[in-house]
């Protein structure tokens, strides 16, 4: 693991090539939390960029919710992302828990215009479905902020997962 202080000392480009990937295929959200630093702990390295999401137009926010793959895909995913599906029960499911996984999400994206996002990480695939049919009866407006809020949750593991406390 990483120590903050050692995540300080980083050059930019550094730093953007190290946690660049924390937002999936999106690593403007790294160089933006980067000028937040010094850091003085990890939880301060996660609100950096938080921030940098929370303060971004609605268009690159947008684009940073649909950078994410399908739950339960039988697309090529990233690293993370394949341990974090991997680690929900998402890579072994029977055929007809993919068939009701590809449903809902061609249900969700017919209806929103981007992926479901959940923050897969100490989940089980029951509360992951459990929570896609309840969202898919959500607004686009309240749908939209659950997305970012999800995007949030999984920064935090993914940081968590690399900065020492």
């Amino acid at each position: 693991m990483t120590t903050i202080a050692e995540v300080n000392a980083m050059p930019l480009g550094t730093f953007t090539a190290t946690y660049g990937d924390v937002a999936e295929h999106s690593p403007w959200v790294a160089e933006g939390a980067a000028g937040f630093r010094p850091f003085n702990s990890r939880e301060a390295m996660i609100g950096a960029f938080s921030h940098v999401v929370d303060k971004a137009p609605r268009d690159k926010q947008l684009a940073l919710i649909r950078a994410h793959p399908d739950l339960a895909t039988k697309a090529r995913l990233t690293t993370d992302s394949t341990r974090e599906q991997q680690g929900a029960g998402l890579a072994s499911l029977s055929e007809d828990e993919f068939a009701r996984f590809t449903r809902l999400n061609d249900s969700y994206k017919a209806k929103f215009g981007f992926p479901f996002i959940f923050a897969v990480k100490g989940a089980t695939k029951q509360q992951i479905l459990k929570s896609f049919e309840e969202r898919l009866r959500s607004s686009a407006e309240v749908e939209f902020t659950n997305a970012i809020v999800q995007v949030c949750r999984i920064f935090r593991f993914r940081i968590e997962d690399r900065i020492a406390p």
